[in-house]
């Protein structure tokens, strides 16, 4: 699914950084920590991040009570004037015939134009089997934008949250062999991964990541719970040609029971024969 609204002006020049600001953010279904459904309280914490590009998890699309069956993604677009790519982890049949899918997963909003998208299978433990085995599913986000001139892969994931880690420890071989391979296939894109990984930063499961990635926000505040944060385990992190220039955890402690991370990078421009 995908909204096109209004592009900003691509007008950066060959070789010339590019600024973009980018975010992530657990939206926990439109749900704040207070208990209360509130898209328009949500679409404020948003817009108060003033990001060109967001990545969200947990978001419902015609899933259910919890978020009226409405289709959350494209809401938070259409409130936001940014366009939508949803990838489902969890694409149910309609509880009446004629209905729409029950859709969970993740999604991202972007100023730019998407142009292409995927949905990419990673190791789960499905939430809706009795008895789920680790088994490649769905729900790990892919957008190739082109922002001024440079192209930019932006991958958006949500991590295992159970206290064993082996899952996680397969998502993130799944997510470094995923971003290799489409880093190979569009030579010279610059990559950035937004996601709640489940994990704090020293975690030994998400060690492997931080060889092939920066994290942007190392040494911000902590994301989980909103309301009095104990944690950090919401990521924006770069790959190789994008600088960061700063990041910082938002506080917005009622929107949802996360905290946003927002960083400002820099997209180093295009070299020779780079895409």
């Amino acid at each position: 699914m995908t909204v096109a609204l209004t592009a900003p002006p691509a007008s950066a020049g060959q070789g010339h950084p590019v600024p973009l600001r980018v975010a992530t953010y657990n939206i926990h279904a439109g749900t704040g920590s207070d208990g209360v459904f509130d898209l328009d309280r949500q679409a404020a914490a948003l817009r108060a991040l003033d990001a060109d590009v967001i990545g969200l998890q947990e978001v419902d699309v015609h899933w259910g009570a919890r978020s009226q069956g409405l289709d959350v993604a494209g809401e938070l677009a259409r409130r936001l004037g940014m366009r939508v790519s949803f990838a489902p982890i969890y694409s149910l049949d309609p509880v009446e015939a004629g209905g729409p899918r029950r859709e969970y997963g993740v999604a991202v909003l972007s100023r730019f134009p998407v142009r292409s998208a995927a949905n990419h299978e990673i190791t789960r433990l499905s939430t809706q089997d009795e008895n789920p085995v680790p088994a490649p599913a769905p729900g790990f986000g892919e957008v190739t934008l082109k922002v001024r001139g440079v192209p930019v892969q932006v991958f958006v994931t949500h991590l295992d949250y159970r206290p064993d880690p082996a899952v996680r420890v397969a998502q993130v071989a799944d997510t470094r062999r995923i971003m290799a391979r489409e880093r190979a296939a569009l030579p010279g894109a610059r990559q950035i991964l937004l996601g709640d990984f489940n994990a704090e930063p020293a975690a030994p499961e998400l060690r492997p990541l931080w060889a092939d990635l920066r994290d942007a926000g190392a040494g911000s505040g902590g994301t989980f719970p909103a309301a009095a944060p104990v944690k950090r385990i919401d990521y924006v992190a770069v790959g190789e040609g994008v600088r960061v220039r700063g990041a910082s955890v938002p506080e917005e402690a009622v929107a949802s029971d996360h905290r946003p991370v927002v960083a400002d990078v820099s997209l180093l421009g295009k070299g020779p024969g780079r895409g």
